[in-house]
């Protein structure tokens, strides 16, 4: 497996992960800014509140996916990428391509759901 591309795919990922935060108004770390408005009319209140449902639905998506992509990061940066995370076993390569922010084997992955 070449690391560097790895590194690569998952910081392009990254990058793009935060950027799509930035335009649903939240930080880096999920939170909404402060500027951020969903209607101010009375009559909207009800449209306000599923669009902000919505909206701290889909950070907090995000998030996590920003999470994953720095955790494998840390795994590159540790020597422990491809490992699975339960039971030590090396993930393989081919489940390491198709997403690579993998954590567990597909045996774990199977046994866990």
């Amino acid at each position: 497996m070449n690391y560097d591309a790895v590194r690569t795919v998952l910081t392009e990922e990254r990058t793009k992960l935060v950027h799509q935060l930035e335009e649903l108004g939240a930080t880096e770390s999920g939170d909404l800014r402060s500027d951020v408005q969903f209607g101010d009319g009375f009559a909207d209140a009800g449209a306000a509140t599923a669009e902000r449902t919505e909206v701290l639905g889909l950070v907090e998506s995000l998030k996590g996916q920003v999470d994953e992509v720095d955790e494998a990061l840390a795994k590159l940066d540790s020597g422990t990428y491809g490992m699975c995370a339960k039971c030590g076993k090396e993930i393989g390569t081919p489940r390491m391509e198709a997403r690579p922010t993998s954590v567990l084997c597909m045996d774990c992955k199977t046994r866990r759901s």
